[in-house]
């Protein structure tokens, strides 16, 4: 008999299915269709630092009174933070599967003591979506990566329930660094997250958004890079995010080494339906390689079991090309 259910970052859940932080989970109504659909947890949509701000200087932009600036920013971040914590408090009560507060964060210190509102709303865990463009010229890749870590150490002081990091991809050594946030006591990592990324109409002349959705292909980094750290910094939680679009892909991950694997953008074109359909594709595997939990075949892809581990190397990229003359 089949046993999908797991555990993520010291939650236990009933499968290792989540839908990621979006659109998907801004409102109780979503949410709830999303457990009923199978999901075994849900991280909320994010509390954007950055569009707290914008909107705060968007509203002081309206006004020739320069002490409002002051109220300005206090009444956006509060009127913000307070519609937030509303609704991890109405998730808690609507259903019965762990609900995952996220937060957008683009500084190290803003969000700090509102990860302690969080925890006392209800939230099961906290993610943090931090992202800080490297512009300085001058800057070591260090400096930007003591953000993260200052980040999870400070955080990690103020709360008891699981933090997760959900990064990015453009570290020079992730390995690095989620094992120096393992030893900060953060007890799981996203691998990886979408960003905002640009593009230009030629058309036009102007810059524009590129697709925010992503496309199966996508999953190609992730799974590098979960089969790798899993085998590495075994005692940290990964999971995977990016491209996954099928009970295929949620297989692949589970067998580099994912705890649990993330979803959002095939939602967003097939509906939350299709949850038990992925569901259902990683079941009927399971059931034809004689599998009756996750646990039994987790990781059995990753870095460390494979005969040639080489295979997730970079290397292997440029050996494939050369070797088709």
């Amino acid at each position: 008999m089949i046993n999908l259910i797991t555990t993520y970052a010291g939650l236990t859940l009933r499968n290792p299915l989540i839908v990621s932080s979006s659109g998907l989970t801004d409102n109780i109504d979503k949410i709830k269709k999303l457990e009923k659909a199978g999901a075994g947890a849900i991280v909320l949509k994010s509390l954007f630092e950055e569009q707290i701000k914008y909107e705060a200087d968007d509203l002081k932009s309206r006004t020739d009174y320069p002490q409002v600036e002051d109220y300005l920013n206090y009444y956006v971040r509060n009127n913000s933070v307070d519609q937030y914590l509303k609704l991890i408090e109405s998730a808690r009560k609507s259903i019965s599967i762990p609900v995952i507060a996220s937060i957008n964060c683009v500084s190290s210190a803003e969000w700090i003591n509102f990860s302690k509102d969080i925890e006392k709303a209800g939230a099961h865990a906290l993610e943090l979506n931090v992202y800080v463009l490297p512009l300085v010229k001058d800057a070591p890749s260090k400096t930007y990566e003591e953000i993260y870590l200052k980040l999870a150490a400070d955080i990690r002081k103020l709360i008891k329930i699981p933090i997760i990091f959900k990064l990015g991809q453009n570290f020079t050594n992730p390995v690095n660094l989620i094992d120096q946030l393992y030893n900060r006591g953060i007890q799981a990592v996203v691998l990886f997250n979408r960003f905002y990324s640009p593009d230009i109409n030629i058309d036009e002349q102007k810059v524009v958004s590129s697709d925010v959705l992503s496309t199966p292909e996508e999953i190609r980094n992730s799974l590098r890079w979960v089969a790798i750290a899993s085998h590495f910094i075994e005692k940290i939680d990964i999971a995977a995010s990016t491209g996954i679009h099928d009970g295929k892909a949620v297989i692949k991950q589970l067998l580099a080494g994912a705890k649990a694997v993330q979803v959002c953008s095939i939602l967003y074109k097939k509906g939350p339906g299709y949850i038990s359909e992925m569901l259902a594709e990683l079941g009927k595997w399971m059931t034809k390689n004689s599998f009756s939990s996750p646990d039994q075949f987790r990781g059995k892809m990753n870095y460390g079991n494979i005969k040639d581990p080489v295979v997730y190397e970079r290397s292997q990229f440029m050996k494939y090309f050369s070797s088709q003359h």
